[in-house]
């Protein structure tokens, strides 16, 4: 015999139930975006009045706007402490997919400033982390999207969601992060071509990296933005960016693997959206090879969104995921 309490105020809507061994005994809800904190503790005291013996505390982990998220969790957090029972975390995006009986479909939550939080889901699970993007983006994908307002969080399907997230879920990029200790960023000029070149060699040996003479053309032509970072007077990565039309073409972001995990290739890439910006185009486009997990995260968190897959671009069998972002 387990009953358990769950919580979610990832979105406007606060929802609260009482599920008793996999039953739903009761649920409750209060639509009012700014009123969690008043609302949660009198939802919770009904479902007590129905069964106060409660052996779990299972909370709604977000994504979602700060304040309301933060409502929930701290009170289901101190609840369980009070009592000396277990709690554990949940995506909430999980909790409104198991309302959805389709096979394909993205759902979405409020995330103010014109954007949502989101996922996209097939065949029941979710295929990418939670994410953030402007509502133009979403509008882009074919996949059926839920949003809030049509579909809520509900707290009875929380206790059946898998898994134990410890820490709310934050997916929007801060607004502004420390520049990299220690290291300048300049513009590529064609002392650093022998550097750079070699730098191209030794990271993309066997991947068809650049010459000295591709590099010494693309420093020289039209409507080009290179730059590169050094660190102790060493020249330790560069990237580019190209104007295309009336978009923005990033070329190359590469870190010499010494001096990754410093915020370098994040540096660079805020650079060259800042310009793209500068160049009134209407948006930005890359292209990552299928399986850097190192490199995509950073894409997606500063808004770029899956386009389409190009196979063989890096060669045989090595695909690339083209990926773009609205700048207007």
């Amino acid at each position: 015999m387990s009953t358990v309490l769950a919580i979610d105020t990832a979105t406007s809507r606060t929802t609260v139930a009482l599920v008793k061994d996999g039953g739903v005994v009761l649920e409750l809800h209060h639509d009012d975006p700014i009123a969690h904190g008043e609302v949660l503790p009198r939802l919770v005291a009904q479902l007590l009045e129905v069964e106060n013996s409660i052996d779990e505390v299972v909370i709604g982990m977000g994504p979602g706007p700060f304040t309301g998220l933060r409502v929930g969790i701290v009170f289901g957090q101190s609840f369980a402490f009070a009592r000396n029972i277990p709690w554990r975390g949940v995506c909430s995006l999980d909790s409104m997919a198991a309302q959805i009986d389709s096979d394909d479909f993205i759902v979405a939550i409020d995330a103010r400033r014109k954007e949502f939080f989101w996922a996209h889901f097939i065949d029941g699970q979710r295929i990418t982390e939670p994410q953030v993007a402007l509502r133009q983006v979403l509008e882009k994908f074919t996949s059926p999207i839920h949003k809030e307002g049509d579909i809520y969080p509900s707290a009875k399907y929380m206790p059946a969601i898998t898994g134990d997230i410890r820490e709310p879920i934050y997916v929007r990029r801060p607004d502004a992060y420390p520049s990299p200790a220690g290291v300048t960023f300049r513009p590529m000029n064609a002392l650093d071509l022998p550097v750079v070149a070699s730098l191209e060699k030794s990271i993309y040996a066997g991947e068809d990296p650049w010459s000295i003479a591709q590099f010494k053309e693309e420093l020289g032509g039209p409507d080009r933005h290179y730059l590169v970072a050094e660190k102790a007077g060493v020249v330790g990565g560069y990237c580019g960016v190209m104007i295309a039309g009336d978009v923005a073409d990033i070329l190359t972001i590469t870190v010499d693997p010494a001096l990754r995990r410093q915020g370098i290739g994040r540096e660079f890439l805020k650079r060259m959206i800042d310009w793209s910006r500068n160049k009134k185009v209407e948006a930005m486009m890359l292209e990552v090879r299928v399986g850097n997990d190192a490199a995509q995260p950073l894409y997606t968190a500063n808004g770029f969104y899956p386009l389409n897959i190009r196979n063989d671009y890096y060669g045989p069998g090595l695909a690339a995921l083209v990926m773009r972002k609205e700048l207007r």
